[in-house]
């Protein structure tokens, strides 16, 4: 009989990079055929799930800087992809919203890249799914509530 052996922190985290870094490529290659590059991408989905947004709001749930936010938005504006305005209320603030073009190639795109998606993960079944995603999200939280208290840093305290 063979004894199941602990995985260590340090082999999880190998494991993690590899699969994320396989699973990326997957994705990006998913939409290349597209013309558009992944940032593009992640900015058409959000707008197309979630409705116009603010340059801030994009930067922030997409994990982009300011200027790649703002680089992306040019280009897809570029390509008629989607229209900036001026906020009603504050011309500081710019919204971006899809144009209907824009949401014709993402709607598309989108459920070409969940078909991908769905085919690739075929060999893990729901309770590896559940399983995984639970993990994940265990692990993100705990790391998120790390990252918050720091040495030398106060529980509250940000940088």
């Amino acid at each position: 009989m063979s004894e199941k052996k602990e995985i260590s922190a340090t082999r999880l985290w190998l494991v993690m990079m590899k699969s994320y870094a396989a699973v990326r490529t997957f994705a990006e290659d998913s939409i290349v055929g597209t013309g558009l590059g992944l940032s593009d991408f992640i900015v058409l989905e959000m707008l197309l799930h979630k409705g116009p947004l603010t340059m801030t709001q994009i930067a922030e749930k997409a994990r982009l800087a300011n200027a790649s936010t703002t680089a992306a938005i040019d280009r897809l504006e570029r390509r008629n992809l989607v229209h900036r305005s001026f906020h009603a209320t504050d011309r500081r603030v710019r919204i971006a919203e899809l144009t209907p073009e824009g949401d014709k190639l993402i709607r598309c795109t989108f459920s070409t890249h969940v078909r991908d998606l769905d085919t690739m993960m075929e060999p893990l079944s729901e309770a590896d799914r559940q399983a995984l995603y639970n993990g994940l999200k265990k692990l993100g939280q705990t790391a998120e509530a790390a990252n918050q208290v720091k040495p030398g840093k106060q529980k509250g305290e940000t940088e």
